[in-house]
């Protein structure tokens, strides 16, 4: 089983507030936690930070402990709603181990928690560090305290902390940690990243993400390959168009190829299903290439839930319409977006709309009331850009994973705290960063919550009961 743990930077920057107040004495928080599993994976969500007073503990520069009433009416809380419960201290003095104090208090705690909680979820432990570097341990279904395989922390940077550093055996993983730092390669490995779209964005940023060796990717598409796509989809060919191959075997194919360590996990299959979901929700980074308002809207939704960070892609050819210059491109546009899950979203920045996705939902559902809705005005009609051009799509494609690379190991002369979004034009030569917008009101009370049902909460994504 591999489990991880992902929380967002405003709950890991109250816990630094709480775990580190000055006083080289150490202090404890609970977290209680969403998850959901799928395939071997376990990804444990923090949904909720609970600072234990300070004034109630008894703190020591080597050991912390309180009494049991502190901490029972959230016990009885993680109970009624099936949460996990993670203990978390500090290590004032740097200690980069679980210490002796802890394997004793571990070994008597988190069997009570799990006892007390009821629900067949792992439970945890976790320590900062000064400078708030992050490792843990988790109990699950057996006796053993095993360690969690990766704790991430979704802000504008993005922290990764594996539990191991080794390094990665693969050829070019010296030259690229040169690159982006020592361990990059290896961390990278450990990561399962998510395409939903394999398409003209999402076919080169597969073969990207392949090369810089990245463990595990997901990918979420449910077509074949067609004719019309031979001009932007890497590894297709014409044999593939008249086999009528799926979109998601051809790339499989092709990674297979290479030889490279990365495993495909295929879903062959609509976003907008329980098993597209599932799959979706343990990845450690989302990228979304997707053309449609009820996509963007469900990976926000994902994102949300899980405290996944999601970078959405979008690409856009502005043609003349009419006239002399009828079809004559007058700019070639794209942007990728970089969500923080429970900050702002793709609504908030008015790049999607509710009333969109109820439209395409109609239009799947009932295309003649849709049909009579835009008739009626009631909705505008839908207009799609579908940009075919290969040269223009990997651009998009590279610009989005330079931004993940950026987030992992921050390049750029603006921190990225500052840039939420990149925008560029071809046709003005031109990349324009813009700065993160207002929290989402709608979504962040979501943050956090795992899987519950209906998946994302959507009905069209309940799931038939055992």
């Amino acid at each position: 089983m591999n489990v991880t743990l992902s929380m967002s930077v405003d709950q890991h920057a109250l816990l630094v507030a709480h775990l580190f107040p000055g006083d080289g004495l150490e202090a404890a928080a609970l977290l209680l936690c969403g998850g959901t599993s799928h395939q071997g994976r376990y990804r444990i969500s923090v949904r909720e930070v609970i600072p234990l007073d300070h004034d109630k503990c008894t703190r020591k520069i080597d050991r912390i402990s309180w009494p049991t009433d502190l901490i029972t009416p959230h016990l009885d809380h993680a109970e009624e709603l099936g949460l996990s419960v993670i203990k978390v201290h500090c290590h004032p003095g740097n200690h980069p181990y679980f210490s002796e104090v802890d394997d004793v208090g571990d070994a008597e705690l988190l069997p009570v928690i799990r006892a007390w909680a009821g629900a067949a979820v792992p439970h945890a432990s976790i320590v900062m560090q000064p400078g708030g570097r992050l490792f843990g341990r988790y109990l699950y279904k057996g006796d053993d305290m095993l360690p969690i395989d990766m704790i991430s922390v979704a802000g504008p940077d993005i922290r990764l902390f594996p539990a191991l550093a080794e390094k990665a055996a693969i050829p070019f993983g010296q030259s690229q940690d040169q690159a982006f730092g020592d361990g990059t390669t290896a961390t990278l490995g450990k990561l399962r990243a998510g395409i939903v779209g394999l398409s003209g964005t999402g076919s080169p940023l597969l073969e990207q993400l392949v090369r810089l060796g990245f463990g595990e990717v997901v990918i979420i598409d449910p077509d074949i390959i067609e004719d019309r796509n031979l001009n932007r989809i890497l590894n297709s060919s014409v044999a593939d168009a008249q086999a009528k191959r799926l979109k998601v075997d051809v790339a499989n194919t092709a990674v297979i190829a290479t030889g490279l360590p990365t495993d495909i996990i295929k879903a062959p299959t609509d976003l907008m299903s329980p098993a597209a979901i599932h799959a979706l929700s343990v990845c450690d980074v989302i990228f979304g290439c997707v053309d449609t308002h009820t996509g963007r809207f469900a990976m926000n939704l994902v994102s949300t839930y899980h405290i996944i960070p999601y970078f959405d892609v979008g690409v856009m050819i502005d043609a003349a319409g009419d006239g002399d210059m009828k079809g004559r491109i007058r700019d070639i546009l794209g942007t990728v977006h970089y969500v923080v899950p429970g900050r702002s979203s793709l609504i908030s920045r008015d790049v999607i709309s509710l009333q969109k996705v109820a439209q395409e939902g109609l239009a799947t559902s009932d295309p003649d009331a849709e049909a009579q809705q835009v008739r009626d005005k009631y909705f505008r009609g839908l207009a799609v850009s579908r940009p075919a051009v290969v040269s223009i799509n990997m651009f998009a494609a590279a610009l989005a994973v330079n931004d993940f690379l950026a987030r992992i190991h921050p390049y750029r002369d603006a921190p990225n705290s500052e840039v939420a979004s990149v925008e560029f034009s071809l046709g003005q030569l031109r990349l324009t960063p813009d700065e993160e917008q207002e929290d989402c009101a709608l979504l962040r009370p979501w943050l956090g919550h795992g899987r519950i049902s209906p998946l994302l909460g959507l009905p069209e994504l309940s799931e038939p009961r055992s």
